[in-house]
């Protein structure tokens, strides 16, 4: 892929070496335990008690987090403060992840009126979003409470070494699949299947999920069908590459390479054949309308 040289994208957050977690009461110091229990139960204390909940009626606000924040600590991050030096691979990666969203921008603001570009953040280990909490086991994921892309770029290591999908136009796959999932947030398709999960059996949710993934996959070639097109990004080899990529990551091969047996009730993404074609699909027409997975009939 001919990535070097080009733009990158001012929408990027590196967090990586940031380490430590200090949430709920981990900030409490316990020396103020006793202080604390004579207080309540002191004259002073009912007052406060009193004060509160009067506050409570008033503003809506749970009393209980003005004392969590008043003698936990509240929800704290504790954060390295060394300025960290990743690899020279690792910083290429980040480099390269920077481009491929700036190239995602470039494609979406020329298709969609009033693109609302996200943000990838990348991070080693652990991260918070306004999602939760996730590791970098969880691998790379879009956030549609605060509409941001995580990454921990050991991904694409495990890519080249555990799934056999090497290439730096696998990893813009991977990129572009998240930014696939911005793409329906915007579009609000996200939201219809999020309000659907509380409705549906985690087998029909499932199988909802499997479309919205692969719809994903379809934004992700259509993004290589226009990236290409305007700026010749790809070279020989690169949709092979991509392709590979979805092959590696299709539910049907994970849960056999894992467990050595297949569930389909069970699948959330999508098999590598479905991965395959639906990319496929999007990078051939280029025409977001051709991309309604949830009423296709065969997927």
């Amino acid at each position: 892929m001919k990535w070097r040289g080009r733009r990158q994208s001012s929408n990027v957050e590196d967090k990586r070496g940031q380490s430590g977690s200090s949430r709920g009461i981990g900030g409490f110091n316990p020396m103020l335990l006793g202080p604390l229990v004579k207080l309540l139960f002191s004259k002073t204390g009912l007052i406060i008690v009193g004060v509160l909940l009067v506050f409570s009626f008033i503003t809506g606000n749970n009393p209980l987090n003005f004392l969590g924040n008043l003698f936990l600590g509240g929800d704290r991050q504790a954060v390295s403060t060394e300025s960290y030096q990743g690899t020279k691979e690792e910083n290429m990666q980040a480099e390269l992840s920077a481009t491929v969203l700036a190239s995602t921008e470039d494609v979406w603001n020329k298709i969609l009126d009033g693109y609302k570009e996200p943000t990838l953040v990348l991070f080693t280990g652990y991260v918070s979003s306004a999602c939760g909490s996730a590791s970098s086991a969880t691998g790379p994921f879009y956030c549609p409470g605060d509409q941001k892309l995580y990454l921990d770029l050991s991904f694409f290591e495990d890519m080249e070494r555990k799934m056999n999908a090497p290439g730096d136009f696998a990893q813009a796959y991977v990129i572009a699949h998240e930014v696939g999932h911005h793409v329906q947030k915007l579009m609000g398709t996200m939201d219809k299947v999020n309000r659907l999960r509380g409705q549906l059996s985690e087998t029909e949710f499932n199988k909802i999920s499997v479309r919205l993934e692969l719809q994903a996959d379809f934004y992700a070639g259509v993004w290589a069908n226009h990236s290409q097109r305007m700026t010749q990004i790809m070279e020989s080899g690169d949709l092979e590459e991509a392709l590979n990529a979805a092959n590696a990551i299709g539910d049907d091969r994970l849960q056999r390479q894992s467990t050595g047996r297949v569930v389909p009730d069970s699948f959330t993404h999508g098999t590598s054949e479905q991965r395959i074609r639906w990319f496929k699909k999007g990078f051939e027409t280029g025409d977001i309308s051709q991309g309604d997975t949830f009423n296709a009939k065969s997927l």
